[in-house]
This record gives structure tokens, sequence and C-alpha cells, in this order.
């Protein structure tokens, strides 16, 4: 019997959230989370179901200008060291969100371990934004080359972590943004109060905040007055901007 080689793994996107524009300018890609170390397939349901109810408001609230959502679909649930997988796979879906629609900005929206990805894939030439919601890093050690930030010069981003957070430690998240504020002052921070991992106690202020900084990075449209001012304030003031009860994105 002949052998078969093992088909190879590759990343792919799902289909397009809400109605797939007739032209589309520009492109939210969604990282779920994943683990430290596998080799294992993620579920593609469960990835889809964990990014869905942001990729549907991003969606909605962009379709009158064109806007793809996509849910990225990694090769493996892992990041395992010095390999970055979902970091790679991020990129990939940049590279492809370009060949499908041309030359348009791309916001990379991650969550957890795919916070971690949407960072540092953050330098793809498309990328002009990224939100990392609740991102998982590395401890910090003098021994090892700390958490890249310079490949997000030029771009805008926001981290939006919950103080009760007890997957991923916030502190950590404040430090790398305060290191990425040096290099560029287009980066800003949100702490949402006793809320944990999943920002669940205050999600849908979270997604009016998502909504408001992601349609601003890839239209143009006018940010509310928190966001301007967290972007704007010095350290740390920027960097622990709390995210108050009933935010909503401003019209104006």
């Amino acid at each position: 019997m002949a052998h078969q080689a093992t088909p190879v793994r590759r990343a792919r996107l799902g289909r397009a959230l809400g109605p797939e524009p007739t032209a589309v300018s520009g492109a939210v890609l969604l990282l779920p989370g994943g683990d430290e170390v596998s080799g294992r397939r993620p579920s593609p349901m469960l990835a889809t179901a964990a990014m869905r109810g942001v990729g549907r408001r991003l969606a909605r609230a962009g379709r009158d200008e064109g806007v793809a959502a996509h849910v990225v679909h990694y090769r493996c649930r892992g990041w395992n060291g010095s390999e970055a997988n979902l970091a790679q796979d991020a990129t990939w879906a940049a590279d492809e969100i370009v060949r499908r629609y041309g030359d348009v900005p791309v916001c990379l929206v991650g969550v957890g371990m795919g916070g971690r990805a949407s960072l540092r894939a953050g330098g793809h030439e498309a990328v002009n934004s990224v939100l990392a919601l609740a991102p998982w890093l590395p401890e910090e050690d003098v021994a090892a080359t700390p958490e890249p930030v310079k490949q997000l010069v030029g771009r805008q981003v926001l981290i939006v972590h919950g103080t009760n957070d007890g997957r991923t430690d916030p502190e950590l998240s404040f430090r790398l943004a305060a290191r990425a504020k040096k290099a560029n002052r287009d980066v800003c921070r949100f702490e949402v109060h006793a809320d944990g991992h999943g920002l669940h106690q205050y999600r849908d202020e979270v997604l009016a905040l998502a909504e408001d900084f992601v349609m601003g990075a890839l239209f143009g449209r006018a940010v509310s007055r928190p966001v301007r001012d967290a972007f704007a304030a010095p350290p740390p003031l920027g960097l622990r901007m709390p995210l108050a009860a009933g935010f909503s994105p401003s019209r104006r």
C-alpha cells in the first residue's frame, strides 16, 4: 500500500460576517484565542462563536462604508514559542485580504492569545490599526527578548483589559502599552474595572468601544471624546483609561 502524505494544514478565512459588500473599502480580521503550546487544530465552530459578537457588530457598523469582517481559522491552536504560529497566520490572513480585496486598510482584532497575535502581526503593510482584547502576553524576563513593539509604529492601537482578569495579566498589557507609547503616540489602553477575562460584565460597553475605535481607524469617523482623550493623554493616564458604564460611540 502506498504511503499517504499527511495533508499540510493551512490557515483560512471564514466567510464574511453579515452581508458581504459589493465593494470592499476596509477589512477586519478577527483573531480568536489559543493556547501557549499546542499542535491541535482549533475547533472552527468554537473560534467563530467566540468572535461572532464583535465581528457582527463591526460588520453592521461598517456596512455602508464597505467593511468585510472575517474570522481567521488558524493552522493550530498554539503560539508555540518562537514559531509564533498564530502571528504567522494573522500575517497570512492580511496577505489574503490584499489578494482578495486589493489595497484596503485592515484592522486586526484579537482576544487572549489572538490579542498577542494582533499586536505581533500589526507591522503588516496593510494593517493600519490593532484592537487587542485581554491579550495574553508572556511574563517579562531579563534574559529573554521583550515582546516587540516597533512594528506598531504608524498604527492606531487600542488595548482593552479587565482589571480582574484571572487568565491574562492586565499589568503585562499595561507594561507593553507603555513601551509601545514611547515609540508610537497613537497607543491607548482602557481598563474595565472589576471585569474578568471574557469582559462579560460590561460587554455592551466593550462592543461600543470596539465599534468606535475600528470605524474611526478604518474609515476616518470621528471617535468619542474618551478615545480622543486616551490617545492624547500622557502615560499612565491614557493607558489606564476607565471604560465608563453606559459608554456608547459618538456620532458627532
